[in-house]
């Protein structure tokens, strides 16, 4: 995977694969952090949600510029990491006023704001050799899969840690009792009794002081959040020292000017059209990031109200950390092993997989019951586990459309993965039928369940339309940002994600105004809309590229 490419990226890799697991600590797990500790209702919790992934992306431009005018992008990461880990550190204090906890938000933010978009130049800068320029795209789709890798651990990380500290208080999860004393709590639940059965179920005997009862649940519940934001500290300080210890292995942009006056200049003339040409892209992917950002959102909501919560002992094996791992190294191994291009000894390790993984899936698999209770968060895995495990697949693709001449342009896979985005949509569209309205049910969850197959087939689809979008428009962004303005360039995509993250909201907000169906088909629209556009102006970008 690594062959051929310089071994920076193996550096940039691992710091961010450390600095997303973290991320994605926080975020399988924020909103709902954010109710239980506050008794937010769903739209207030998607507001501050909404405001923070808008400042996480946003606050890139801003990094961008100080490392563009500094030429010091290596020294502007490390203060990101440190920033960041400060703010973790903080959020992972149980009982923080809530005034405290956006101040945290806002420190994580602003060091998230200072790492991630000079990392991303700074990968480009790898690739700017003419040796290296043909791996570009490719280069990036590994990059990717690191930050994927990282948030595929952290939502059964996060979960873990909770479960584990519930369990230290004498509790367990259960995400109904965890909502419904919410909006007990709140004074917005009219009807206790389902409350009360969760409640007795839970403690073993009546409970005769209901107020208490759900004081202290939600007390020990949102303090094993903080043990969660807690690890995500831990994780920021390995991503520190990553980069602390391997940094050199990383383009030093101010001494490269140094040596050659010309990298910083180009003619306005040619950085017009250029930054034109991102500006466009920029646009489109507002909308795709609107969508595609309600994974934590409403369709984790829709994870918690809708979505069966008892499975049966085959679809338990892929809600199981264990299991799902043992399956992974088996299939890994499989791989080697039929292989052509494989070695002797890769095909003994692949046989080794194989049975070591098989056999540890068989025994969890007779572990299982006939059916076991699966967690709204751990649906946020599914992304990045398919992003892990296709990433490899469309690399293979683009290469062998490469090798017969018609791989598509980096402008042209963005399209196509607008297209696919709608496709995602379509199937909640689909699933969603029939169902009562969020607005119809009130604080209550559903009492019609559908399978999680809904869901996770959208996470599939979701995940191929973003490995077709998102490293294609990083790539695209390093290659055609005039060289003074990588830094803010790259800001500026996340910046244009920063947008999408800030009008999350719609669907918090529509979610319990509208029927469900129409809910998706708001986004299904607006995938086409935007896959539209961008294949209107297709000769641009290609021409920006040099790619017509």
């Amino acid at each position: 995977m690594f062959k051929g490419h310089p071994k920076g990226l193996l550096v940039a890799f691992f710091a961010n694969m450390g600095e997303r697991f973290s991320f994605y600590i926080m975020m399988s797990c924020l909103v709902f952090y954010l109710q239980a500790r506050y008794g937010l209702a769903e739209d207030k919790a998607g507001n501050i949600y909404s405001t923070f992934y808008l400042l996480t992306y946003g606050l890139a431009l801003l990094g961008g510029f100080i490392a563009d005018r500094t030429h010091k992008y290596k020294g502007t990461i490390f203060m990101g990491i440190l920033i960041m880990l400060i703010g973790k550190i903080f959020i992972s204090i149980p009982n923080l006023g809530y005034a405290v906890t956006l101040i945290a938000l806002f420190i994580i933010a602003l060091g998230c704001g200072l790492f991630k978009g000079n990392l991303q130049a700074i990968v480009g800068q790898l690739y700017d050799k003419p040796e290296f320029a043909h791996l570009r795209d490719r280069a990036f789709s590994v990059f990717y899969m690191g930050i994927n890798i990282g948030a595929f651990f952290a939502p059964s990380a996060a979960n873990g840690i909770r479960n584990w500290y519930l369990k230290t208080q004498g509790y367990i999860y259960d995400a109904d009792l965890a909502g419904l004393s919410n909006s007990y709590m709140a004074g917005r639940l009219e009807d206790t009794t389902q409350l009360q059965q969760l409640a007795d179920q839970m403690t073993g005997a009546p409970v005769a002081n209901l107020p208490a009862f759900t004081a202290d649940y939600m007390d020990v519940f949102s303090t094993g959040y903080n043990w969660a934001f807690g690890l995500a500290a831990i994780a920021m300080t390995i991503s520190l020292l990553v980069f602390v210890f391997f940094h050199r292995m990383l383009p030093d942009r101010k001494k490269q000017i140094q040596e050659d006056k010309s990298i910083a200049r180009m003619p306005w003339s040619e950085e017009r059209p250029r930054i034109v040409a991102l500006m466009l892209v920029f646009l489109v992917v507002i909308f795709f990031w609107m969508s595609f950002h309600q994974n934590g959102l409403t369709l984790s909501f829709f994870a918690r109200d809708y979505t069966a919560t008892h499975v049966g002992a085959a679809t338990n094996m892929f809600f199981e950390l264990k299991s799902i791992l043992a399956v992974i190294a088996a299939i890994f191994g499989l791989v080697y092993l039929i292989r052509r291009k494989s070695t002797r000894v890769e095909r003994i390790v692949g046989g080794a997989l194989v049975l070591a993984g098989g056999g540890l899936a068989s025994y969890f698999f007779g572990t299982y019951g006939v059916t076991n209770r699966i967690q709204p968060e751990i649906f946020q895995q599914f992304n990045p586990i398919f992003i892990v495990f296709l990433t490899p697949v469309v690399i293979a693709v683009f290469s062998y459309w490469n090798s017969k001449g018609v791989e598509p342009s980096s402008p042209r896979k963005i399209g196509i993965g607008m297209i696919l985005a709608a496709a995602g949509f379509l199937i909640m569209v689909l699933g969603s039928r029939g169902l009562t309205s969020p607005a119809n049910l009130g604080d209550m969850p559903s009492p019609d369940r559908i399978s999680p197959y809904w869901l996770i087939n959208t996470y599939l689809v979701l995940t191929v339309a973003e490995l077709f979008l998102s490293p294609m428009g990083i790539s695209f962004v390093s290659k055609v940002a005039p060289p003074r303005f990588q830094g803010l360039m790259q800001g500026g995509w996340l910046g244009a994600t920063a947008i999408g993250n800030g009008l999350l909201f719609v669907g918090s907000l529509l979610w319990i105004r509208i029927e469900l169906w129409q809910l998706w088909s708001v986004f299904v629209v607006c995938c086409l809309i935007s896959a539209s556009f961008i294949f209107s102006i297709m000769k641009r970008l290609e021409r920006a590229t040099g790619d017509v």
